[in-house]
């Protein structure tokens, strides 16, 4: 979680002290603060940028705060305004909170990383639960589910798959990132994994809405087990998937294909 007086510098708090941290930028520290970070840390800024700034010798936003507003829009156009701006932490965004939901999603950030399908399954399947509890409160179904990763060198990976009947029910959500999962997992570590839904409609899936009489019968038991839940709290009932101990994570299991064949 982070905390400050802009939407540039909340986030920017929110990555120093993952998974499960808290921080605060306040006004005064604002510019000591962005002076010790690289200017890659910028939003907006990726390698590309970057490597365009290190051709000019700059590295480091405190470079960025000894210079003119004039001088870097000479340099590099309408983005050096942005890099004026923004490396002495002055964000004009408003935050606004009646946009309408282009996605909802849940992700997690792991304390050590994982790279085994085994381990990440149960930890993607308690996600799509989450990913489902909140579309159904916002009566909103998406016909994409993303599978998202982060490796342990920060590279953000997603994949996603278009279904002609939106959903909002956690074993639809879950089996098609699971089905996404399976391609990555290749002996990778991963630090962060999360999963999410969009080209949203309004409306919840019917208990008919199945591809066949199993995934009908599912999603008659999850519309079960979600009035369990409301009436006695979610850790009422549970599938065994999400209590899958640990231990279980270091047997020799391989994922299946989307075939059903081991690989």
């Amino acid at each position: 979680i982070g905390l400050s007086h802009n939407k540039f510098l909340a986030k920017m708090a929110s990555d120093l002290e993952k998974p499960r941290g808290f921080s605060i930028v306040g006004k005064a520290e604002t510019l000591e603060f962005l002076a010790a970070k690289p200017v890659g840390k910028i939003w907006g800024v990726g390698q590309v940028t970057q490597d365009k700034l290190a051709r000019a010798g700059i590295t480091m936003i405190s470079q960025l705060q000894r210079m003119e507003r004039n001088d870097l829009i000479a340099r590099f156009g309408n983005f050096g305004n942005r890099l004026y701006y923004l490396s002495r932490g002055q964000d004009f965004r408003d935050v606004s909170t009646d946009e309408e939901d282009k996605s909802v999603s849940a992700e997690t950030t792991f304390n050590e990383d994982i790279s085994t399908f085994v381990a990440l399954e149960p930890i993607l399947w308690r996600l799509s639960q989450k990913v489902s509890r909140r579309a159904k409160a916002s009566k909103l179904s998406g016909r994409t589910i993303t599978l998202k990763l982060k490796t342990s060198n920060f590279q953000t990976r997603t994949r996603n798959v278009s279904q002609g009947q939106p959903t909002n029910l956690a074993h639809h959500i879950f089996d098609a990132a699971r089905t996404l999962l399976q391609v990555e997992c290749k002996g990778e570590a991963f630090r962060l994994i999360g999963v999410g839904i969009s080209k949203l409609v309004e409306g919840q899936e019917s208990e008919t809405s199945g591809f066949d009489t199993h995934d009908v019968a599912l999603t008659k038991a999850e519309q079960a087990i979600d009035k369990i839940r409301a009436k006695f709290g979610q850790d009422a009932v549970e599938r065994g998937l999400a209590l899958r101990p640990t231990s279980e994570f270091s047997k020799a299991r391989k994922p299946k294909s989307p075939s059903g064949q081991q690989q």
